[in-house]
C-alpha cells in the first residue's frame, strides 16, 4: 500500500475478467433517500441553481407540486459502474448513454442495479494496451418503477504504461490566465439563462438553434470537494474506517509521499501526487461530474415543462484544475416520434480553453406542443 498500485493486463487477468461477464455487482449507494438536502447538496455541487430543485414555494405552483431531484442526482445514489476486476489497472470511466423515464421527487427511495455486460480489447496512445468495459445500471423507485438506465463504458489502463507515454505531460498546467480573461469568463458564467416557468413549446424552435451554455471553471479543488459532498461516487472516510478499508482492499489506496497519509486512487481528482502516479500532469475533473454539467444545460433549456429523454456523452479529454469548458448544444433534428411525443434531438460539446471537445455528445428532449395540447409530464408524473 506504499504507492499506487501497479497492474497489468494479462492474459490470466482476462480470463479471470470474462468470467465474470454477466455477474450483477452488489451496489455502494452514497444516497437512498432522495432528501430535500440530498437533492439541495447534489445541485450545489454542479453548480445548478434551478429552482426546480430547491424552492419549495417555485415548485407548488408547477406541475410537479414538490420539489424534484434534476436528473444527473441519480450519480449520488451510485456513479453507474462499479469498480471490479483487473486489480491494480486504471479505471477511467469514458462515458454514459441515460435514459429518464420517470422524475425522482423528494422523499423518494431509490435503488440501484448494476450489471457486467462485457469488455473488449483495445490499442492506445495514452497507455497502450487498454480494456474497454462495459456496464448497464438501472434505477428503480420505491414503487418498484424504473426510474432511468444507463449504459456505461469504462477504460482500464496499466499506469505504468501510461507514465511512459506521458501523452499529456506537454500541456501548461495550470493554466496562464489573465485577470481580464478570468473577468469574461466569470461574467459570463453569471449570465447563464434558466427558461423555467416560461413554456418552451416545440412550434418555437427549429433545427440549427443554439441551446445557451453552461460555463464551468476554472475548475478548482473546491469544486471537486463540492461534487464529492453531494455524490461522493466512493467510499471517503477517515481514519480508521480507511484504514480498515485499505487493509482489506490493498489497490483501492496508496500512501502520498507528501503527507505520509493513506489516500483513495480517487485522490487523482485532488490530488498531485496520484494523478501522476496515474499518468496524468495534473489532477482532473470526474466524468460523472462532467456529464452532469450536460445535463444541467439541458434541464436550463428545456424550462419546467420539458422532459430529458436520452443524454449520450463520452469523455474523451481531462479537464484539469484550471481549466474552463464551455458546455453548447444544437438542435440537429426536430420530429414526432412513434408515440406522439414531440422531440428534438441536440447535438452538445464542450470545449475547453484550448479549443479540445472534452465531451461529445447528444441528446433528446421532449417538449409541450401548442397545437396538440401534449405536455410530456403528463405522462410521467405519478
Amino acid at each position: 500500500m506504499s504507492e499506487l498500485g501497479d497492474g497489468l493486463i494479462t492474459e490470466e487477468a482476462l480470463e479471470e475478467f470474462r468470467s465474470r461477464i454477466g455477474a450483477k455487482f452488489r451496489v455502494r449507494q452514497f444516497n437512498e433517500l432522495a432528501s430535500k438536502d440530498a437533492i439541495r447538496k447534489f445541485a450545489d455541487g454542479i453548480g445548478d441553481p434551478n429552482p426546480l430543485w430547491r424552492d419549495e414555494e417555485y415548485v407548488e405552483k408547477t406541475r410537479y407540486g414538490c420539489i424534484s431531484a434534476p436528473p444527473a442526482w441519480l450519480y449520488s445514489v451510485f456513479p453507474t459502474w462499479v469498480l471490479q476486476g483487473l486489480p491494480g489497472v486504471h479505471a477511467f470511466h469514458s462515458g454514459n448513454d441515460w435514459e429518464f423515464y420517470r422524475p425522482v421527487f423528494v422523499n423518494d427511495k431509490i435503488k440501484g442495479e448494476c450489471v457486467f455486460t462485457g469488455f473488449e480489447e483495445k490499442a492506445s496512445k495514452f497507455a497502450g494496451k487498454l480494456v474497454m468495459e462495459y456496464q448497464e445500471a438501472r434505477y428503480r423507485n420505491q414503487r418498484d418503477k424504473l426510474v432511468a438506465k444507463a449504459k456505461v463504458w469504462i477504460v482500464r489502463t496499466e499506469r505504468h504504461a501510461a507514465r511512459k507515454i506521458g501523452k499529456y505531460q506537454k500541456i501548461q498546467l495550470p493554466h496562464p490566465w489573465t485577470e481580464e480573461e478570468l473577468t469574461k469568463i466569470e461574467d459570463e458564467a453569471l449570465n447563464e439563462q434558466i427558461q423555467g416557468s416560461k413554456v418552451r413549446y416545440w412550434e418555437d424552435v427549429q433545427v440549427g438553434d443554439e441551446v445557451p451554455p453552461v460555463i464551468k471553471g476554472p475548475l478548482g479543488v473546491t469544486d471537486i470537494i463540492a461534487w464529492c459532498v453531494g455524490a461522493a461516487p466512493v467510499p471517503i472516510l477517515a481514519h480508521g474506517l480507511s484504514l480498515r478499508l485499505y487493509r482489506k482492499h490493498p489497490a483501492w489506496g496508496f500512501r502520498d509521499p507528501n503527507t505520509f497519509a493513506m489516500e483513495p486512487i480517487y485522490g487523482v481528482h485532488y490530488n498531485m501526487s496520484a494523478a501522476k502516479a496515474a499518468g496524468l500532469p495534473f489532477p482532473y475533473d470526474v466524468g460523472v461530474q462532467r456529464q452532469s454539467w450536460l445535463i444541467h444545460m439541458f434541464t436550463n433549456w428545456m424550462g419546467d415543462e420539458g422532459w430529458l429523454k436520452r443524454c449520450y456523452a463520452e469523455y474523451r479529454r481531462f479537464i484539469y484544475l484550471s481549466d474552463v469548458v464551455w458546455v453548447r448544444g444544437k438542435i440537429i433534428k426536430k420530429y414526432i416520434d412513434e408515440e406522439g411525443e414531440h422531440c428534438v434531438d441536440i447535438e452538445t460539446n464542450a470545449i475547453n480553453q484550448r479549443g479540445e471537445n472534452t465531451m461529445p455528445g447528444r441528446g433528446t428532449v421532449i417538449l409541450p406542443s401548442r397545437e396538440a395540447g401534449t405536455w410530456p409530464l403528463e405522462k410521467r408524473l405519478p
